[in-house]
């Protein structure tokens, strides 16, 4: 078991249950899923960019993504009905809390002129974006094999029912949030 899962199980769950006076221990947010999610744009002139960026996301996440597809076909962006325009991965279980420490212990303190994530990024249902510029942050990726950089966004999805269940629950998780909201 992945050391922020227990830590959940351990710690984070009684904390929870107590802060927000829940009487059954299902009713405390948790974390259900993770979805990592990289648009290319760019993969319509370059197919090979989205075989290397395909690998990438699966070094990052230890799963192997799937490619998405244009639903539509969109003149003004030469994309047609069914082309690939992206690459995702959706993390459940362990490898979903293994992401998350590395997200929140190794990756996000090592982007450059970081002062903590958003307060704001929440949806209203209590599920969280952030989004990351660089992927050479990511320990697994080598820079000097890396051709092009790109981003990546990863939606944490959560149980709870307000934004301020779900801000708890990953501040207790350490998400280093800023401090101005």
């Amino acid at each position: 078991m992945s050391v922020l899962a227990e830590q959940f199980k351990q710690d984070i769950l009684p904390r929870l249950k107590e802060r927000f006076n829940y009487e059954n221990v299902m009713q405390v947010p948790r974390v259900q899923k993770v979805v990592i999610n990289v648009g290319l744009g760019d993969a319509k002139d370059d197919p090979k960019l989205l075989d290397t960026v395909v690998e990438e996301i699966a070094q990052i996440t230890g799963q192997r993504p799937i490619v998405t597809r244009a639903k539509k076909s969109v003149a003004n962006f030469k994309v047609r009905e069914g082309m690939p325009i992206g690459v995702k991965a959706t993390l459940r279980g362990e490898l979903m809390y293994e992401f998350l420490y590395k997200l929140i212990n190794i990756t996000l303190p090592r982007i450059r002129d970081f002062r903590g994530v958003s307060p704001k990024a929440f949806d209203g249902r209590g599920n969280y974006s952030v989004g990351i510029r660089e992927h050479v942050v990511f320990p697994e990726i080598k820079v000097d094999d890396v051709d092009k950089v790109h981003g990546l966004e990863a939606t944490i999805v959560t149980t709870a029912e307000t934004d301020e269940e779900a801000y708890e629950l990953l501040k207790m998780m350490g998400m280093p949030f800023r401090e101005n909201k």
